[in-house]
């Protein structure tokens, strides 16, 4: 029996070693015919055996396996039996999985997508679905999760938006830093990981395009879009990190050793495993070619920094005869295996190398318990964009119509990495093998880009599906009849491309009506019609169909329109605003949506959100973020006036941290000072309106001179307030100099002395209060 790692490496034989670099996912262990001819998932041991002689380091994809949650215990359990036995030394296999949301998966609880949770404005809330998220995983029997998303997402054309905390890495990063401690517990001792991804500037590619190339600077790199990786690096012992698809300065990602090794284990000082998000070492070879053999990929990758293959092992596979060749040296996979066994140990995978401390006792939470904290969430995260005093609504009081695709669907309220997604992607293989979709053929190149395949006719289906999974959720139809049963409901409207509005049937449905409730969005997924999700990139990010034309009509008509956009990310809405008297966000709530939503429309509830993005008015504007540099970007401070001539207006529709309530406040600076490396700025926020309410303050900092160009305003610190009416309450924030650290020049890293302005404001745009202090001088690196 091995007692230390080391030992056990250098008793492993190199077939075995690779093994343990290596995934295989449920797309090796199961029957195809059966899974998409006839729709039953038929797990195939004697393919781990026959596929994996020599062990397993990992199973991808395992969420797959089964939907009913305590045969997928079982199934995970005798996997990791048949692995055990298999590899040398009884080494068990990691089982990975997915909770951006909450577990991927029929047992677990959902949640709001992360631009949802980030539009609270409050880490407590990922860092509760964190845990929960855990919970379920652990019950399951996951060892990590693939999550959370640490990019920034500051263009609206990406599909991947709703996935991240939005545009700013201090928001990112303080999100970011509570769902990992959720995920993990704040001593590690919950039994499960998480993963940071996708590492680094995923989000900001060519044209928003998935897996293209990324065009940012080093500094910039560094200094901003690295800077959630660093926080959950320091604050949080991230463990696991994932790379990215895309290629920095001509270099992708899976094989970039600047990034993998300089940087992240460098620079940042991770020490963990790196994986790779899936089929990224393969596109070294089929997308980027920049390898001409799967043993060049794999080269490439592991000298990198790269340690495991995921989901499966087509490149990997061929590391012996690249050893034997003398490409590669024996001791770059040992460096690897070490740390996938390191991990490994900590779940008790390695017989005789057990974890430093066990994970604590633990109790799965039953997925009906958790909704009500998920409505809490919900309702928190809703944003009201825009209101002329026509919200709240009052029930009984004059005549309420409800139009809108959304109005009576579920679907459309969750987004990718949910158990509806999850359950989807089967349903549309299924589907396009036995020719059910039009225009669709089966082929190789369909599922190859199945993610960016367009299926149309499958939105019934997987409403079916959302309600048969969540028969106790209501539509924004229902609930709103469930407060106000006068309210009326004509179907007109449509998400899918081509739809003919008939305007005047649609007067003379509406004449009756005071106010006209239009809920309307776009559906977020893997596969299907959705517009949105990984893959689906947008050229014209607007409400598609002919949704903005029936908020136009409807105004037409002279009647008052409250619009209910559902959507996981920034959409062209400057129509919508004009012809609307009050705009709702609902950022992808889940199964929750329908109450939360009727809540806040009724008065219910406050609408809690803020904004993690900025909104544009014109695409034009893109990419478009509050932090932009100095110089550059729509808020100028002297000097020639950057704007485009053919628009009259180039501030954003809707700002970063924007949010209206049904109340008002008022932020006065206080006091600001730097003492021990600390910014400490005190302030006063007072309920200045007839409603109890929740003020959001932001503080921002904005450097007056550097030897670089700095943004334009930083986000520093926030905090939620709860105020009764009338009611007023002391902030203090205290921010380390070291927030404000940057590249200079020679390279070094740090704060340079001079003058900090910081401000105080209720949004990026709504600044009430204002100050400066003097920055120490500060040498990180």
């Amino acid at each position: 029996m091995m007692t230390d790692i080391g030992t056990l490496v250098r008793r492993l034989d190199l077939d075995q070693k690779i093994a343990q670099l290596t995934g295989m996912s449920y797309y090796d262990l199961i029957d195809p015919v059966a899974a998409y001819t006839r729709g039953e998932t038929v797990v195939e041991l004697s393919r781990i055996a026959e596929t994996r002689p020599h062990g397993a380091g990992h199973l991808s994809l395992a969420y797959q396996l089964a939907t009913d949650p305590g045969e997928l215990r079982k199934v995970l359990r005798t996997i990791q039996d048949t692995v055990r036995d298999i590899s040398p030394f009884g080494i068990g296999v990691l089982v990975h999985g997915e909770a951006v949301s909450g577990l991927v998966h029929e047992a677990g609880s959902q949640f709001t997508t992360p631009w949802g949770q980030a539009a609270t404005w409050d880490p407590e809330v990922p860092r509760r679905i964190g845990e929960i998220a855990a919970r379920d995983s652990r019950d399951l029997g996951f060892h990590l999760v693939f999550s959370p998303v640490l990019d920034l997402a500051r263009d609206l054309r990406w599909g991947r938006v709703h996935e991240t905390y939005g545009e700013d890495p201090e928001l990112v990063s303080r999100m970011g830093v509570g769902f990992i401690t959720g995920i993990q517990g704040a001593h590690h001792e919950s039994g499960v990981l998480a993963t940071g991804k996708h590492f680094l500037g995923y989000g900001h590619s060519v044209g928003a395009l998935n897996q293209a190339a990324t065009q940012l600077g080093r500094r910039e790199l560094v200094d901003v879009y690295a800077e959630p990786f660093r926080r959950a690096i320091r604050e949080t012992g991230l463990s696991v990190m994932m790379n990215s698809y895309n290629e920095v300065d001509g270099i992708p990602a899976a094989a970039n050793r600047w990034l993998l090794t300089d940087l992240l284990r460098g620079e940042l000082g991770f020490r963990g495993l790196t994986v790779s998000d899936y089929d990224s070492v393969s596109m070294l070879l089929s997308r980027q070619r920049t390898a001409a053999t799967p043993g060049a990929a794999a080269v490439q990758a592991l000298e990198a920094g790269l340690d495991v293959e995921l989901p499966s092992a087509p490149m990997f596979s061929a590391l012996h005869a690249e050893v034997a060749a003398g490409r590669i040296g024996e001791e770059v996979i040992d460096r690897a295996v070490e740390r996938v066994l390191e991990l490994k140990s900590r779940f008790g995978l390695v017989p005789g190398i057990g974890p430093a401390r066990p994970p604590a006792p633990h109790a799965p939470i039953a997925k009906a318990d958790t909704r009500g904290l998920a409505r809490d969430i919900a309702t928190k995260s809703i944003t009201l964009l825009a209101n002329d005093g026509v919200l709240p609504l009052t029930a009984g009081h004059g005549r309420i119509a409800v139009v809108g695709p959304a109005a009576d669907e579920l679907r459309i309220h969750f987004g990718a990495y949910s158990d509806v997604a999850n359950r989807e992607l089967p349903i549309a293989i299924r589907k396009i093998i036995s020719g059910e979709v039009p225009g669709v053929a089966a082929s190789e190149e369909v599922f190859t880009d199945l993610f960016q395949t367009r299926l149309p006719g499958t939105g019934p289906d997987f409403e079916d599906l959302a309600r048969s999974l969540h028969p106790d959720a209501v539509s924004v139809l229902a609930a709103v009849r469930s407060l106000d049963p006068g309210a009326e409901y004509h179907a007109f409207g449509s998400v899918e491309p081509g739809g003919e509005l008939d305007e005047a049937a649609l007067g003379a449905a509406v004449a009756g009506a005071d106010v006209v409730i239009a809920v309307v969005g776009e559906r977020t997924g893997w596969v299907g019609d959705h517009t949105a999700g990984e893959g689906r990139t947008s050229a014209d990010p607007r409400l598609p169909g002919d949704q903005e034309r029936l908020v136009s009509a409807l105004r037409r008509h002279g009647k008052r329109v409250v619009t209910v956009v559902v959507s996981g990310r920034p959409l062209l809405l400057e129509a919508v605003h004009r012809d609307s008297a009050a705009v709702v966000l609902a950022p992808l709530l889940g199964d929750v949506a329908g109450p939360a939503i009727a809540d806040v429309l009724f008065g219910a509830a406050e609408p809690g959100g803020r904004l993690p993005s900025t909104f544009p008015r014109h695409l034009g504007q893109v990419p478009l973020y509050h932090g932009h540099p100095t110089g550059s970007g729509y808020s100028t401070r002297g000097g020639t006036r950057n704007a485009y001539t053919d628009l009259a207006d180039n501030s954003p529709l809707y700002a970063f941290g924007h949010g209206l309530t049904w109340t008002d406040f008022d932020v006065a600076l206080e006091g600001a000072a730097v003492s021990d490396d600390t910014i400490t700025v005190t302030a006063r926020v007072t309920n200045t309106g007839d409603r109890a309410g929740t003020a959001v303050v932001q503080l921002y900092g904005r450097d007056e001179a550097a030897s670089v160009v700095r943004p334009v305003r930083q986000l520093l610190d926030f905090a939620r307030v709860e105020l009764a009416r009338g009611a007023g309450a002391d902030i203090a924030f205290a921010v380390p100099v070291e927030r404000l650290a940057y590249t200079w020049p020679d390279g070094r890293r740090g704060v340079e002395e001079g003058e900090l302005t910081v401000l105080l404001g209720l949004a990026s745009d709504d600044i009430r209060a204002g100050g400066s202090v003097v920055l120490p001088r500060l040498v990180l690196a």
